[in-house]
């Protein structure tokens, strides 16, 4: 699928990737995939060039992206950021265009001087401009799974009918494809392929005391002991919510049924998933948890290029361990597994769920172990529907927000420190 280069020890000529540098748009810039795409094509200025950047409402953030990276284009969520940053810009010289919205979003996105895009918004919101960057017919470097949970067959679709190239970035995901010969196009029976393995950390309260889980803090579950993420994604890992999007992202991804995927709780974070062919064969990617190994082969796919990522040292990690996830432990993975097979609006639904509950756990609402309970109310009463469209999709979505919303008004279960 791909061919190997050297990781140092040559010039910056010989990894160029085309005669001039590709333009690259970053759809959440300033989040942690984000400032791991950046630092990687800060190594490589001979072969791309950064034509816009987004952010959510980090204008400090953004703005100091925008002084050092010099893009074309930025975006803002709302047009208050966007005029923030705009008369900030101005002040220090520099002539940048800022759009703001869904508006700005999309069209940065589907901009024709920028042929990959790299999804990085978190959360449903990233949905839209996603999916402008597969009907453009980009690269999409996909970080944002929401897209596939809520609308995988439709998006699937746009990427056929576009002639779209889609890269997926979660580590898991990621290792998955460079196991397979021919990626993702491609029939896992008739590859031989009999079973896709996703790895996970377990994350921080993998061996925690159940009855102490309640009791956790915003800032233990944000405290990944292998990756450094965004607070929300944090959280959904210490809940393996974050494995179940990926089961279910994963179906889409590789067109598997879920009765293939199996998800194995790997500790080490080592290696990032796997895939096992009918001969017996289990091929697995390998190295150290750092999204700039993921980034980078994207990017430069089907070549490799340097990504600032450590060696991995087998004899310092010392030891590989796997075990089976608990469901009574992870709730919110079993509920995962459930909504896939459901299918229709489900998926959607408990990643609205999932979205409501996280952010008001992060601000002290509800417990943790009222995440899962949230999920599973909210997808016990929702109706399920064929998810034939978008307005469809976005109406359950509306809906699953207002009802997860409601029954987080009705617990005493919250805390403060």
């Amino acid at each position: 699928m791909s061919s190997s280069l050297p990781a140092d020890g040559f010039a910056e000529s010989a990894l160029a990737l085309s005669k001039a540098p590709i333009g690259v748009t970053i759809l959440g810039s300033t989040g942690s995939v984000g400032i791991s795409t950046l630092d990687v094509l800060r190594r490589h200025p001979q072969s791309f060039r950064i034509i816009a950047l987004t952010a959510n409402l980090n204008v400090d953030g953004l703005c100091r992206q925008c002084l050092e990276y010099a893009p074309e284009y930025a975006v803002m969520r709302d047009a208050d950021a966007a005029q923030q940053l705009q008369d900030r810009l101005r002040a220090a010289g520099r002539d940048i265009q800022v759009l703001s919205g869904i508006e700005g979003l999309n069209c940065v996105a589907s901009m024709p001087q920028a042929p990959y895009v790299m999804a990085a918004i978190v959360g449903a919101v990233g949905l839209y401009p996603t999916l402008a960057a597969v009907q453009a017919g980009k690269r999409v470097l996909l970080a944002n799974k929401e897209s596939l949970v809520m609308a995988g067959r439709i998006f699937m679709d746009e990427v056929r009918r576009n002639g779209a190239e889609l890269l997926p970035i979660d580590s898991e995901h990621n290792a998955l494809f460079q196991c397979m010969p021919t990626g993702l196009a491609a029939d896992l029976d008739a590859m031989g392929i009999t079973r896709i393995l996703l790895t996970g950390s377990g994350g921080p309260f993998r061996d925690k005391p159940l009855e102490q889980l309640s009791l956790v803090t915003p800032e233990q579950a944000c405290a990944h002991p292998n990756w450094n993420m965004g607070r929300k994604i944090s959280v959904d890992s210490a809940a393996m919510m974050n494995k179940g999007l990926e089961v279910i992202e994963a179906c889409w991804l590789f067109n598997t049924e879920l009765e293939k995927v199996q998800v194995v709780v790997h500790p080490q974070s080592v290696i990032h998933s796997m895939v096992e062919y009918a001969d017996g064969s289990v091929l697995a990617q390998l190295g150290n948890p750092d999204m700039r190994t993921p980034i980078a082969h994207a990017l430069a796919w089907p070549r490799r290029m340097a990504s600032g990522v450590d060696r991995l040292d087998l004899f310092q990690v010392g030891r590989l361990d796997f075990e089976a996830p608990d469901l009574i432990r992870f709730p919110c993975l079993r509920l995962a597994f459930a909504a896939m097979a459901a299918g229709g609006t489900a998926s959607a639904v408990l990643n609205a769920a999932n979205e409501v509950a996280v952010q008001a756990f992060l601000e002290r609402q509800i417990r943790f172990t009222d995440i899962a309970r949230i999920i599973e109310y909210t997808l016990e009463r929702m109706p399920i529907q064929d998810a034939v469209s978008l307005q469809i999709i976005l109406e359950s979505d509306a809906a699953a927000r207002q009802l997860a919303s409601e029954q987080i008004s009705r617990l005493t279960g919250g805390y403060h420190e």
